[in-house]
This record gives C-alpha cells, sequence and structure tokens, in this order.
C-alpha cells in the first residue's frame, strides 16, 4: 500500500467535494459543510493555494493514488504563532489500516521542516480511541482534558489535547 500526502490543486476539487460529502462525522468540527458544496471546496481550495506553506500545510492523504481524506497542520495566532494544530479523516472504508497514522508521520515532519513552529496541538473527544491511537503511535503526549468542553449533535464531550514537541 502507497500511502503519500499530496498538495490540493484546483483539479482535485471533484474528489474533495466526494470525500467531504462521504466522511463520517461523528468527530468531526462543524466547520466542515454539509452537504460540502462547489462553493465550499472553491473557497477551501483558494485559502489552500494562498496558505499551504506560509502559516499551514495542507494535503490530500492518497493511497495507491486515490484521494482517501484529507491532514492539515496550520499555525496559530499571537502568543500562540509557535503552536500549530492538526487535523485529519480518512473516508471510512480505509479506517484500522495504519494510513490516518503514517499521514500524521508524514506531515508532522512536513510542518516542522517548513512551519515556524516547535509543536503541534491535537485535540480529540474522549470516545474517539482511533484518532487517539492515531498521535500516541506518533509520539504526540497527552497534556490534559477539557471536560464537557464541546458539543456535537447535543452530545457533550471531553476534549483530550495532545501535543507533539519539534
Amino acid at each position: 500500500m502507497n500511502i503519500e500526502l499530496k498538495k490540493w490543486s484546483f483539479g482535485d476539487r471533484k474528489h474533495l467535494i466526494t470525500i467531504c460529502n462521504a466522511v463520517d462525522r461523528t468527530y468531526l468540527s462543524n466547520q466542515l459543510p454539509f452537504p460540502y458544496t462547489d462553493e465550499a471546496a472553491d473557497w477551501w481550495l483558494d485559502m489552500v493555494s494562498k496558505h499551504d506553506g506560509v502559516d499551514g500545510i495542507f494535503r490530500s492523504i492518497t493511497v495507491n493514488g486515490q484521494i482517501t481524506g484529507t491532514i492539515s497542520v496550520e499555525q496559530k495566532k499571537d502568543v500562540f504563532c509557535k503552536d500549530a494544530e492538526i487535523g485529519y479523516f480518512l473516508c471510512t472504508d480505509y479506517w484500522s489500516r495504519g494510513i490516518a497514522t503514517e499521514a500524521v508521520r508524514q506531515i508532522c515532519e512536513i510542518a516542522f521542516i517548513n512551519l515556524d513552529i516547535i509543536r503541534i496541538t491535537g485535540t480529540i473527544f474522549e470516545p474517539n480511541q482511533a484518532s487517539r491511537k492515531v498521535l500516541e503511535k506518533n509520539h504526540f503526549i497527552l497534556e490534559g482534558i477539557m471536560k464537557n468542553s464541546a458539543v456535537k449533535d447535543s452530545h457533550i464531550y471531553d476534549v483530550r489535547v495532545y501535543a507533539k514537541m519539534k
């Protein structure tokens, strides 16, 4: 299995819309629109073209040449400017194969080389065991748990805060 992170391009628009509409949203931020429209894809791809390599790293996760998910590391602002937040998702058909673990390994390496950061933060809803394992396998350390800090689809979740230092 060949797992690669590739820069997004406007030519990937159709694939972006497909994966964003197919992804399991149980533990994702509500910032990802649904349904994911042409306009949402255009906005996001335009933002990526302006910020990739400047204050973020944005990649598609490809498996054997097929786009299966997305991953990003986005630098924070103000007094938190040396920190960046990681976010990712995979379509469910690709879960439990080590793909996300490898994608996180690759993007952390890229981000630490290309961004002016000293740490990467990941926040995970407490019940999301799979994502916790992905970060832990990549040497992210649990820094704390924010109790009752997220509301998603009328569920209140604790959020685990992980970090990886440069």
